[in-house]
Formats: C-alpha cells, structure tokens, sequence
C-alpha cells in the first residue's frame, strides 16, 4: 500500500481572525490516496494504524493524532477515548487531495474553517 504525506495549511477564512489565512497552522496527513487523489478507502481499511495526523501552529504544541473514520464520517481523533477532541472534516471521501484544493475542518472550537493542500508526495 502506498502511503502519500498531505500538507495543508490554514486559508483565507473571511470573519474569522484569519482572515487572510496563516502559512504557520495547519495539518500534516499521512493517508492512501487513489489515482486521482482521493481517499483511497480500502487502503484505508488495511492500513489504518499508519494513517496519522500533526497538526500544527505557531502558538501550541504540535498535536498528534490519527485519521479515523465512522460510517462516512471522516475525522482526526487526538484521544481515542475523548470524543470531544474531534476534528470532523467535511465530505472528506468527496475531496481531492492535488495541490491548490481546499479542505475544511472544523477546529475543537466547533468552527469549519477551510484549509489549502500545499503539498502531496509519497509517503515511503
């Protein structure tokens, strides 16, 4: 299974206090990708445990964690044990991850806010 590293960093995210976004906070991904460059499901399935998450910013800690998914909803999940530090991201089976795409998360502040891919590369 070939894993690809996704890079996504924070866009404009109009009334918000970034509104002109932040190059400094985002997310580093680890997940199968398909062809295309969408969420390759059944990779997912086989290598789940190597399907990780950091999220990062220039005021915190980075924060590990895991792509993880329930039914069709997909999320980053920091504690398996805690529900509350969920990140959901929206119609994440439906995005394409290729450069310049958007993806949006909602923080665990309950806001959806919009993310640039800035990079995809292998993984391995």
């Amino acid at each position: 299974m070939k894993l690809s590293r996704i890079v996504m960093r924070l866009a404009r995210n109009p009334g918000t206090e970034f509104a002109g976004g932040d190059d400094h906070r985002g997310y580093a991904l680890t997940a199968p990708l398909t062809d295309d460059g969408h969420l390759d499901e059944a990779a997912y399935a086989k290598t789940r445990d190597a399907c990780t998450v950091r999220r990062f910013a220039p005021d915190e800690d980075p924060t590990d964690g895991r792509l993880a998914r329930k039914g069709q909803r997909w999320f980053f999940d920091y504690d398996e044990g805690d529900l509350g530090d969920d990140e959901p991201l929206h119609r994440l089976g439906q995005h394409r991850f290729a450069v310049g795409e958007y993806v949006t998360v909602t923080d665990e502040d309950g806001r959806p806010l919009t993310y640039k891919v800035v990079e995809v590369q292998s993984a391995g």
